[in-house]
């Protein structure tokens, strides 16, 4: 088994007293700059690295933070996730990825490992958890930043992405092209996104002198047979649909698939719209016209909030708002 080179070691090859090193290491004053020069090249020779374990029971910090995404698989998620990793990196913090898979007993699990780990704050994106068991949580943690769900109590930093503007944007822009019959593949009934997405669905048909139908609205699985089997029984309840606005761009393309197979054309007979600007998004045929936000600042911008929550350790309520823009391709022209 390879030994792991201990302060001891370096103590001993040096010539020098367990504090000395630890004065070396840690850029302390006490002693000379040929000492500390002669212990750092010592160390560096000998391959020795600093226990963070031990250095964090003297600093009470980890230097890691954990990230808690709903889905890693989709793509939405996973380059949130590289732009929190990134800023994590820069800022000399390691990042702990947990995924929830969409099931809020698994989230709290994961939390909780967490917790355990003493991981100096959390991103938590997208969060499944009844309000009563976020407050719980907010209780506990030394500091946490959510996105795209409001903060009880208003004493977490948000990120929030304007959903309900996103979604009347993409909704009037289907009845700018003179569509009328617009349904909505709405997503997980227990994602606050969803909840706004249909708020922003519902104002674009008031605006439009269209009365809502609540018929036309269904939940469903945020992945592609989720969009698939909503967009079926959608079809089959109202064959007039001749166009309709997805949770997500996986639901779209799901919806693009039961248009096929039904033998509607899109756009001609059916127009379809998605959210989140996935690279899926681009290729697929047609290319989905959806509404997009930079996803890598998104996940940097709720690590840099983390961060200055974690220094500062502040418990004031911190929002930043990211608005999604229109990108116009050829399923919605």
């Amino acid at each position: 088994m390879t030994h792991r080179v201990t302060i001891a070691d370096v103590a001993r090859a040096a010539g020098v007293s367990l504090q000395t090193v630890s004065r070396a290491i840690n850029n302390k004053g006490e002693i000379s700059d040929d000492t500390r020069q002669r212990v750092l090249e010592t160390s560096q020779r000998l391959g020795y690295r600093p226990s963070m374990l031990a250095r964090g029971l003297v600093t009470r910090t980890t230097l890691t933070i954990g990230l808690v995404v709903p889905d890693i698989a989709n793509p939405f998620f996973s380059e949130i996730a590289r732009g929190a990793e990134d800023a994590a990196h820069a800022a000399g913090y390691s990042l702990l990825l947990g995924n929830s898979t969409e099931n809020p007993a698994r989230e709290a699990d994961v939390l909780r490992t967490l917790e355990e780990k003493c991981v100096d704050g959390i991103v938590l994106c997208s969060s499944r958890l009844q309000q009563a068991e976020l407050a719980a949580l907010m209780d506990r943690l030394p500091a946490l930043v959510l996105i795209n769900r409001p903060a009880p109590n208003n004493n977490a930093g948000v990120i929030a992405v304007d959903d309900e503007a996103g979604a009347e944007d993409g909704t009037r822009h289907l009845l700018r092209g003179g569509r009328r019959a617009v349904g909505f593949l709405a997503g997980p009934r227990g994602s606050h996104s969803a909840q706004e997405r249909a708020r922003g669905y519902a104002c674009a048909l008031a605006n439009a002198g269209i009365a809502y139908d609540a018929t036309r609205s269904l939940p469903c699985q945020p992945y592609f047979e989720g969009g698939r089997e909503a967009m079926q029984t959608l079809l089959a309840a109202h064959p007039e649909t001749d166009a309709v606005f997805c949770y997500n761009d996986l639901v779209a393309v799901g919806a693009l698939q039961a248009c096929a197979a039904a033998g509607r054309r899109v756009p001609e007979d059916v127009a379809v719209v998605g959210c989140d600007d996935i690279l899926l998004a681009a290729l697929v045929t047609p290319a989905l016209t959806t509404l997009g936000v930079d996803k890598r600042e998104v996940g940097a911008a709720a690590t840099r909030l983390l961060l200055e929550r974690i220094k500062c350790c502040t418990t004031e309520c911190q929002e930043v708002m990211f608005r999604p823009a229109l990108i116009v391709r050829a399923s919605a022209p």
